[in-house]
């Protein structure tokens, strides 16, 4: 077995690996996503604690010695959370402002109030890919269950008819646009163009989002026929405010960081001139940091001030919107640790010579390592932050919109099959009553439809782009 080189260990490219080095290093990979999945599964360790003791096995399990497999952690824990670590923390504080300030409330409400009971299963898939845009999956789910419920018992639907078009939103824009915290890691790990991810990350979302949530929902209502359960009503959060912001301000807000990160990448497109001032003016404008931040400050006016909120409460309201992501941050940041201890084992290069070897297409390969992991640790993100690692020397040679496919394959295999090792297939089970075979039947198997369509469509699109 050959050692590593403390030089290998220390570059961000290795030499050319001989078939010894190969079996090793394969050896050490599973062995690593062994240790993570063990640890995950078995022993219910959190996802951080796994992500750094598997990294340490991998390094070991390779031949690394074990302080130079300890920098190459620290140093991709460290680059993704400078990376992506703030973005999270803006996204956070402004899904906490919408949902506390009532401003999610009023875009339900608005909806809802101007929709008939035919159309309300794309209703329901409208407003939560809507609000799904700046809101983390569990915090999106916990917002728009009541609203679910109410809808519904209230029309007489069943649940499943509802109920999965609202999942299916959320979960596409959990796994396919950024800037949800998988996306971003995906992006930041393949050196990916985020504009035109999340341009591409729309497109691919559309037509997935429609199969997996108002098409698979008759079937599903069928195989599931269940009514919403009373007990799991909860009080929705603006009904102690005496004003809630207007609908127009609302949805403003929401959208402005897409709508500058788009902008960014249409001009980008269309000058194409790093010199010229127009371009240099939306690369800071519509750069992530400044985008997010902007809709924050912009909610500050638009939705606190609106809902009666004082100064005081909306720097109280900011930290507690911060406090539930630490353990996101650690998670991803430890995903990033895990990524480059690949990458600087000589995983990456493996990788890229047996999909040579192979001859498998760059972005099938990448779904289906993602959906290895999604399965084996039930954590989206664990899957997104480990599979971007394998496969991300795939991407050095890869045009713009492939770096970008590459993301979105990696976010559509992480989706796979949700089944009882993910806390969301939990989740789902216990808001709407079911019980674990419904729960496959449905939530598990909407989840592997939006995997799969998303994963087709992604293929798809790189024959053509």
């Amino acid at each position: 077995m050959t050692r590593l080189s403390v030089e290998m260990l220390a570059a961000d490219t290795v030499e050319p690996i001989t078939s010894a080095g190969h079996a090793q290093l394969g050896i050490a990979v599973l062995a690593g996503i062994a240790v993570i999945v063990l640890l995950i599964t078995k022993f219910k360790l959190h996802a951080f604690l796994a992500l750094t003791l598997g990294s340490l096995a991998l390094g070991a399990f390779a031949g690394a010695p074990l302080d130079k497999a300890i920098t190459s952690f620290t140093a991709g824990l460290g680059s993704t959370v400078a990376g992506v670590g703030v973005l999270i923390a803006l996204g956070a504080i402004l899904g906490k402002l919408l949902a506390d300030s009532g401003g999610a409330d009023q875009i339900v409400d608005t909806i809802l109030a101007r929709s008939g009971g035919r159309s309300m299963p794309w209703t329901m898939v409208l407003i939560a890919s809507v609000i799904g845009l700046p809101l983390f999956f569990e915090v999106g789910v916990v917002l728009l269950i009541p609203v679910v419920l109410m809808v519904a018992k209230r029309g007489n639907f069943s649940l499943m008819r509802i109920g999965i078009p609202a999942l299916a939103g959320l979960s596409v824009m959990h796994g396919l646009v950024p800037p949800h915290p998988g996306p971003l890691v995906a992006i930041d790990a393949v050196k990916a163009n985020l504009g035109v991810t999340l341009a591409l990350g729309v497109l691919v979302a559309i037509p997935t989002v429609i199969i997996a949530g108002p098409l698979f929902a008759r079937v599903a209502a069928r195989w599931v026929d269940v009514q919403a359960p009373e007990r799991m009503i909860p009080q929705r959060p603006s009904e102690d405010l005496e004003k809630r912001p207007g609908f127009g301000a609302t949805l403003g807000t929401i959208l402005l960081p897409v709508v500058l990160m788009l902008a960014k990448a249409l001009v980008d497109i269309v000058v194409d001139d790093p010199e010229s001032t127009v371009q240099r003016v939306f690369d800071v404008i519509g750069s992530p940091l400044i985008a997010l931040l902007a809709a924050v400050l912009v909610g500050i006016f638009t939705l606190g001030r609106p809902a009666g909120f004082s100064k005081e409460r909306i720097s109280g309201l900011v930290e507690k919107g911060l406090a539930p992501i630490a353990g996101i941050l650690l998670i991803v940041g430890a995903g990033g640790g895990f990524k480059q201890t690949l990458i600087d084992s000589g995983v990456g290069q493996m990788v890229l010579d047996i999909s040579e070897d192979w001859s498998i297409p760059a972005l099938l390969l990448a779904w289906l390592i993602a959906v290895v992991i999604r399965l084996a640790t039930g954590s989206a993100t664990v899957a997104t932050v480990s599979a971007a690692g394998l496969v991300a020397p795939l991407a050095a040679d890869m045009s713009t919109t492939h770096s970008a496919l590459l993301v979105l394959a990696i976010g559509a295999g992480s989706l796979f099959f949700s089944h009882v090792n993910d806390a969301g297939f939990w989740l789902v089970k216990e808001y709407f009553g079911l019980n674990v075979g419904q729960t496959i039947k449905t939530w598990s198997i909407m989840e592997t439809i939006i995997s799969v369509v998303a994963g087709a469509l992604v293929l798809l699109l790189s024959l053509v782009i």
